[in-house]
C-alpha cells in the first residue's frame, strides 16, 4: 500500500515506524540524522507565532438563543507562510454544551505580509457578558512533522441579553391600548381619564356623558368621549432575591418575571407613560430612570442582562424605602415577587401600607405548572400525596393572594408562559379602570 504525506516521509528516511508523531529531539538525533534534519528544516520553516498581529471585529450584543458572530482577523508579518490550527477560546457558557470544539477551533492558510479572517460563531446559554480569553495558534512547518505554539490576547466582550419571548403578544397588547386611546369607537370614563373630543350621541351611550352645554349651541346631542390619562409614572421592582433564584422548568424565576416587565415597559411607554426599572434583594442591583419612550426598553434589557438572583433574603422595608424614594409623586408600582406566604406575611404585608397609601400597587408572581399537574395526579399512593401536597401549596398561595387584595393590591399569579401577557391585560384593566 503506497504512503502518502508524513507517513511516507518518515518510511523513506528510514529506522523509525511509520505511526510516530511529532517525536522529541533526543530521540530523533539518537536514530537517525537525516530524520533530525527534515524535521529541524520543517521546524525553521514554520512562521513564528509571537510576532503575528490579531484584532476582533462583529457582534458586542445578542439575544439569549441567538447566534453572535465574532471575527478574528490574523496578520503575518513575516517572510514564511503560516499553516496553523487555532483555538478562539471564550467561557463553556458560549455554547451549547458540547459544540465548544467544533465552533472555537479553525484551519487557515496566510501568505506572508498578508492577512485571513477567521468567523467564531458564539450561542450563548446564560445572560451576561461573555469575554474572550487566549487565543492559542499552533503554526506547522510544510511537512507537518513539527510547530510552533504561542497565546495572544485580542479583547472581546459580547453581552447576552434577555430573550424577551414574550413581545410576540405586543400587537395584540397594542390593539387593545389603541381602543383605549379613543382610536376606535371604544372610550372609557374614570377617575384616571381626561377629556378627549365631543361626538354625536349614539344610542347605548352612558347619558351621563352628554354635554348639555354643547347640545344647546348645536341640533344634535353631544357626547364627551374620555381617554386614558398619558404620561402616568410607572415603576417595575424586581425582586432578585433568594426566592427568584428557584427554577421553573429550565429557567430561573427572576428570568420570567423580566420577560413580564419588559413587555409591560413596551406597552406602557407606547401608552405614552414613563417607565422606570429598580432590582433589589438587600441593595439595588440595577437602576434605571428618566429614560425617553424610545431609549427605555434598550436601557431596560442592557441593565437586565447583567442581573443574577442572589442567595440572600430580600430586605422588604429596604426594598420599599427604595421604591418610595424613586417614586416620589403617585404612581403605578409593579412588584415582581413571589406569593410564597413566609416573605409575604413576615417581609411584605408589615410594610405594605407604606405602598398602597400612596401608590397603586400591581404585584406578579410566577407560579410552578408542576404543582397544577400535581394536583391532578391519582392512580397510586404516591400520586395521591403529590396531589394532596399540591393541593395545599396552592391553597396558601390562594390565602396569600388573597390578603395582599384585602390591602388593595392587585394581584397577578401566572405560569411563565402565562405571566407577560396576564401582566399586561392587568396594566390595561386599571388603564380602563381610571386607576392610573
Amino acid at each position: 500500500m503506497a504512503l502518502t504525506g508524513r507517513a511516507a516521509l518518515l518510511a523513506a528516511l528510514g529506522s523509525l515506524p511509520v505511526g510516530i508523531w511529532e517525536p522529541s529531539w533526543t530521540g530523533i538525533l539518537a536514530v537517525n540524522a537525516p530524520l533530525a534534519v527534515a524535521c529541524a528544516c520543517d521546524f525553521a520553516l514554520a512562521a513564528p507565532v509571537r510576532r503575528l498581529g490579531l484584532t476582533r471585529s462583529g457582534d458586542t450584543s445578542v439575544r439569549l438563543g441567538e447566534t453572535a458572530d465574532v471575527t478574528l482577523t490574523i496578520t503575518n508579518p513575516s517572510r514564511r507562510p503560516l499553516r496553523a490550527r487555532l483555538r478562539d477560546a471564550w467561557p463553556p457558557s458560549s455554547w451549547p454544551p458540547g459544540t465548544e470544539t467544533a465552533a472555537s477551533r479553525h484551519r487557515l492558510t496566510v501568505p506572508p505580509g498578508e492577512r485571513r479572517r477567521v468567523t467564531t460563531r458564539l450561542r450563548p446559554t446564560r445572560r451576561g457578558d461573555r469575554q474572550a480569553d487566549r487565543i492559542t495558534v499552533r503554526s506547522y512547518g510544510p511537512l507537518g512533522l513539527f510547530s510552533r505554539q504561542g497565546t495572544h490576547r485580542a479583547p472581546w466582550t459580547v453581552r447576552v441579553l434577555p430573550p424577551f419571548t414574550s413581545r410576540k403578544h405586543l400587537p395584540s397588547k397594542l390593539a387593545r391600548l389603541r381602543e383605549l386611546d379613543g382610536r376606535t369607537s371604544v372610550l372609557t370614563r374614570g377617575e384616571g381619564t381626561e377629556f378627549d373630543s365631543l361626538r354625536e350621541y349614539v344610542p347605548g351611550d352612558d347619558t351621563r356623558s352628554i354635554d348639555w352645554r354643547a347640545t344647546a349651541r348645536q341640533t344634535t346631542v353631544a357626547v364627551r368621549t374620555w381617554r386614558p390619562e398619558r404620561d402616568r409614572h410607572i415603576l417595575l421592582v424586581l425582586d432578585t432575591g433568594r426566592t427568584s433564584a428557584g427554577r421553573v422548568g429550565d429557567a430561573p424565576r427572576l428570568d420570567a418575571s423580566m420577560d413580564a416587565a419588559l413587555l409591560l415597559a413596551a406597552l406602557a411607554s407606547r401608552a405614552g407613560d414613563r417607565v422606570d426599572l429598580l432590582a433589589y434583594d438587600r441593595k439595588v442591583r440595577a437602576l434605571v430612570q428618566g429614560r425617553t419612550a424610545g431609549d427605555v426598553l434598550p436601557a431596560l434589557v442592557n441593565a437586565m442582562a447583567m442581573l443574577e438572583p442572589e442567595l440572600v433574603e430580600t430586605d422588604a422595608r429596604g426594598l420599599t424605602a427604595t421604591a418610595l424614594r424613586t417614586s416620589p409623586r403617585r404612581s403605578l408600582i409593579v412588584l415582581l415577587t413571589t406569593l410564597d406566604a413566609a416573605p409575604i406575611e413576615e417581609g411584605l404585608l408589615p410594610v405594605l401600607t407604606q405602598l398602597t397609601q400612596r401608590h397603586t400597587v400591581l404585584l406578579a408572581s410566577v407560579a410552578d405548572p408542576h404543582i397544577t399537574e400535581m394536583a391532578t395526579a391519582r392512580g397510586n399512593a404516591d400520586a395521591v400525596y403529590e396531589a394532596a401536597a399540591a393541593a395545599q401549596a396552592q391553597s396558601e398561595r390562594h390565602r396569600t393572594a388573597e390578603q395582599l387584595r384585602r390591602h388593595g393590591v392587585t394581584v397577578v399569579d401566572a405560569t411563565p408562559d402565562d405571566l407577560a401577557p396576564a401582566l399586561a391585560d392587568a396594566y390595561l384593566a386599571l388603564k380602563t379602570a381610571g386607576r392610573l
